[in-house]
């Protein structure tokens, strides 16, 4: 090189290869490769084929059978009770489940910690003892069924109460994040401005939670489609009356009725998958109205 001639710049390309290289190779995950395999194969496993094992079995009957299952008296008034039920608990969920999120998050109490603690009890609690001890207590001689004027337990208001209790949690977890990130200043600057209490909540607080509001009601319901443990000891199992799907579908593999079982869950499955597609689009309309 010429003295006084200007230096040549020097390709970066063979440095930017290699250090993305020696990341690639320490990364504390495997390869995206790798890392895509394992989890098609783990979604596979334990979703994809043991949904396709339920189709296939179907598929082995008639659709006039097929139809006569869905579609008797009594597959049908489970239908109703189970999806009825498990929308008004959900619904319900949501609107208290926001109440005890905000008295979590935005006061400060005695045993505050315990009662935060006590949201997750439905989980940790097992299902069939969760259902013994509602039974014995919205029985007509329990504590709280003895106050009432109507009867809870052996009824579909005790499903009601059941899937109530277990899906309760999925909401104030999910709403509990965001209402603890979300700014006090917004809600001041409101009030600066001459709102009132419900327009700050309608307007500010409310279009903030709505997305995690609508994803913990589309976990409470879900979870409430598929209860089983603790809706039988409440519920009386009454046929047209007070029996929900998950029993009628345990009866038919009782009774080594398969295809009839898979019949009715393939159409739990299909109506929820609906359900739940439907609430996932409401909520990505939610969420590109605020511009997210």
């Amino acid at each position: 090189m010429l003295h006084g001639a200007p230096a040549q710049p020097v390709s970066r390309l063979p440095i930017v290869f290699l250090s993305k290289t020696l990341l690639k190779r320490h990364s504390v995950l495997p390869g995206f490769d790798l890392a895509l395999g394992f989890a098609l194969l783990y979604i596979s496993i334990i979703v994809l084929i043991p949904l396709s094992a339920v189709f296939l079995k179907t598929f082995t009957m008639t659709w006039g059978a097929f139809w006569d299952t869905v579609t008797s008296p009594r597959v049908m008034a489970s239908y109703r009770l189970t999806f009825g039920a498990s929308l008004a608990a959900a619904a319900l969920n949501a609107v208290f489940g926001l109440l005890v999120t905000w008295v979590l998050v935005r006061y400060d109490f005695p045993f505050k910690r315990i009662v935060d603690a006590l949201v997750d009890l439905p989980f940790a609690l097992p299902t069939a003892v969760a259902g013994i001890a509602l039974t014995a207590l919205y029985a007509q001689n329990g504590w709280i069924g003895s106050l009432l004027p109507f009867k809870v337990a052996f009824t579909p208001i005790g499903v009601f109460v059941a899937l109530t209790f277990i899906g309760l949690p999925f909401v104030v977890r999910t709403v509990q994040p965001v209402l603890e990130d979300m700014q006090k200043e917004l809600e001041e600057a409101a009030a600066t401005l001459g709102a009132t209490r419900w327009q700050t909540f309608r307007l500010v607080i409310l279009p903030t939670l709505a997305p995690a509001l609508l994803t913990g009601f589309a976990l409470a319901f879900a979870r409430a489609l598929g209860e089983y443990g603790s809706v039988i000891f409440i519920a009386g199992n009454m046929p047209m009356v007070s029996e929900i799907t998950p029993l009628l579908i345990i009866t038919k593999l009782e009774q080594y009725d398969y295809a009839g079982a898979t019949a009715i869950a393939v159409v739990m499955l299909v109506l929820a998958f609906t359900l739940l597609l439907a609430i996932n689009l409401l909520q990505a309309w939610a969420r590109k109205r605020q511009g997210r």
